[in-house]
C-alpha cells in the first residue's frame, strides 16, 4: 500500500486540489491510503482536524474515489510538523499544496510548501496554486 501524507491547512479550494491530485494516482482506489494531516498553529478552542472544513471537503473527495483515508492533526511549526509525522509514519510521498505568491512575499513571509520539498526525504508532490476546478 502506497501512503501519501496530505498536508490540508484551511483553505478548501487547494485541499480538494490536493486531494483529486492523490485520487488521480494509479489504481488510487486499491493501492493507496492517504492521510490527511491538518496541522494547528494556533489552537486556543480545541479544535480537531475533523472540524477544518478542507479537511472534511478532501476526506469526502478522497472516499468518494475509493481511496481509505485517515484524518491526523498536529501543532506546532507547519513544515517541520508535516515532515515528522511523515517521517514517523515511513510515509512514501508528501503532497502540498502551492499558491501563487511574488518572489518577495517567498522571501518574507517563507513557504511550507518550499520548506518541505527542500527538506523532504521522500517525494513530494506539489498541486497546482490557480484553481483549475
Amino acid at each position: 500500500m502506497y501512503h501519501v501524507v496530505i498536508a490540508v491547512d484551511e483553505e478548501t479550494d487547494r485541499a480538494r486540489r490536493q486531494a483529486r491530485a492523490v485520487a488521480d494516482l494509479p489504481r488510487s482506489a486499491d493501492e493507496v491510503r492517504a492521510t490527511l494531516l491538518h496541522v494547528f498553529t494556533e489552537n486556543p478552542g480545541g479544535a480537531s482536524a475533523t472540524q477544518v472544513g478542507a479537511v472534511r471537503r478532501a476526506e469526502e473527495l478522497l472516499e468518494e474515489a475509493g481511496v481509505e483515508v485517515d484524518i491526523a492533526e498536529r501543532s506546532g511549526e507547519p513544515a517541520a510538523s508535516v515532515l515528522d509525522f511523515a517521517d514517523a509514519e515511513d510515509a512514501d510521498c508528501i503532497c502540498v499544496g502551492g499558491r501563487s505568491r511574488s518572489p518577495a512575499g517567498k522571501a518574507i513571509f517563507g513557504s511550507v510548501s518550499q520548506s518541505v520539498i527542500l527538506q523532504a526525504d521522500r517525494p513530494v508532490l506539489v498541486t497546482g496554486g490557480a484553481a483549475s476546478e
